[in-house]
C-alpha cells in the first residue's frame, strides 16, 4: 500500500544515497546498497511522521519503473498511516474518533503515534468505526523465489 519507489545514487566516496521522489524529505545513505535501503525505511518513517505532525496528507506512492527498488514502512506503521489518512479523508478529528470508540483522546493519539506499540485489534476497531475493514495481503517481492528450495539470505527470526 505504501510501497515507495526510490532512486539509488553512488556518491563520490562510494556510499549509496537513497532519494524518495514522492517523499523528498526522506533522504539517507549507506555504505552500500543494502545498508542504504535499510536506513531508507527509517528515513521514510521519520518523514511520514512529520507529515502527520503537520496535518498533511500522506503522499500516494508513484508506480515504480521496472526493476526500480521500493521501500515500505513496517506493516504496523502502514496501518497507522492508512488510519490517519482515512480520518483526514473523512474529516474525522482525533477527538471525534475517540468518541466513536468510546475512549479517551490520549488513546487515539497513541494509536496514531508511529512509535507507539498499538495492537492490530485496536487499529481494526478504529477502522471499523470509520467504515473500513482491515485487510492483509502477502505479495511476492521481486526476485523473491527460493533458490532450489534453499533460503539464500538468512531472515531475522524471533522464533
Amino acid at each position: 500500500m505504501y510501497d515507495y519507489p526510490v532512486a539509488l545514487t553512488r556518491m563520490n566516496n562510494g556510499d549509496v544515497m537513497v532519494k524518495f521522489h514522492d517523499v523528498p524529505e526522506a533522504l539517507t545513505y549507506g555504505e552500500n546498497e543494502a545498508f542504504a535501503l535499510e536506513w531508507a525505511q527509517d528515513a521514510l518513517h521519520v518523514a511520514l511522521a512529520d507529515y502527520m505532525d503537520g496535518h498533511r496528507d500522506i503522499p500516494v506512492p508513484s508506480a515504480p519503473a521496472p526493476g526500480q527498488p521500493t521501500v515500505s514502512p513496517s506493516p504496523m506503521v502502514a496501518l497507522k498511516l492508512a488510519l490517519y489518512q482515512a480520518m483526514r479523508d473523512q474529516g474525522v478529528s482525533q477527538l471525534r474518533l475517540a468518541g466513536l470508540l468510546h475512549c479517551d483522546a490520549r488513546q487515539v493519539r497513541r494509536l496514531l503515534d508511529l512509535d507507539h506499540q498499538s495492537t492490530v485489534n485496536q487499529l481494526m476497531d478504529a477502522a471499523e468505526v470509520l467504515g473500513f475493514r482491515l485487510g492483509f495481503e502477502l505479495r511476492k517481492k521481486p526476485g523473491g523465489n527460493l533458490a532450489g528450495g534453499r533460503v539464500t539470505q538468512q531472515p531475522a527470526c524471533a522464533c
